[in-house]
């Protein structure tokens, strides 16, 4: 059974209000206990039958809802720092991208994508690519055996009790809050 992670320390990060925070580490918990919950329904259904197909279904929107939450509060720091230069994810980013601005503004663009859902850069090994992708839904759209980097939340939960509809005011206080040294180790 899978255990929701406590993101406490996270309280009084700068530009996202408590009560934010703790709204959207409930929203979390949630998706942790639906896993746990449909896990346990499969196991006691017979497989084939039409409720079994439609719990398979749910099962991989509450698991990537759960596992998409751990990326994003894992990637949040109250004590920030730059991505460092001589990493290799800095060196991936300039490489593909020009500059490291020309990327960040490329995810930005990608986080202000009309609509619901998340922003993630992705690595995919065989080819050695980054990417910048749109989300819907947690369960569909991501791209198959590519690695998680950094995964933004743009749906309402995360930043409309701060914000309001000004996405582009969260977005810049995300990227305030990135913990670098977190997401440069999901590269290496």
């Amino acid at each position: 059974m899978y255990q929701a992670i406590n993101f406490d320390s996270l309280q009084g990060l700068n530009g996202f209000s408590d009560k934010t925070l703790e709204t959207h580490f409930k929203l979390y918990a949630g998706y942790v206990a639906n896993t746990n919950k449909l896990a346990s329904q499969l196991s006691a259904l017979e497989t084939g039958s039409p409720e079994y197909a439609e719990l398979k279904r749910r099962f991989g929107w509450e698991f990537d809802g759960m596992r998409l939450h751990e990326y994003y509060f894992e990637a949040l720091t109250k004590t920030p720092t730059p991505l460092a230069t001589d990493s290799s994810l800095y060196k991936k980013i300039t490489k593909q991208f020009g500059d490291f601005a020309s990327w960040q503004k490329d995810f930005i663009a990608t986080a202000m994508t009309r609509g619901i859902g998340w922003t993630i850069l992705y690595y995919d090994k065989k080819a050695d690519q980054l990417f910048n992708v749109w989300i819907n839904e947690h369960d569909v759209g991501h791209l198959a055996g590519c690695a998680i980097i950094l995964n933004l939340d743009v749906f309402e939960h995360a930043f409309m009790l701060d914000y309001g509809t000004d996405r582009a005011k969260y977005i810049d206080v995300f990227f305030q809050a990135i913990n670098w040294s977190e997401v440069k180790n999901r590269l290496e």
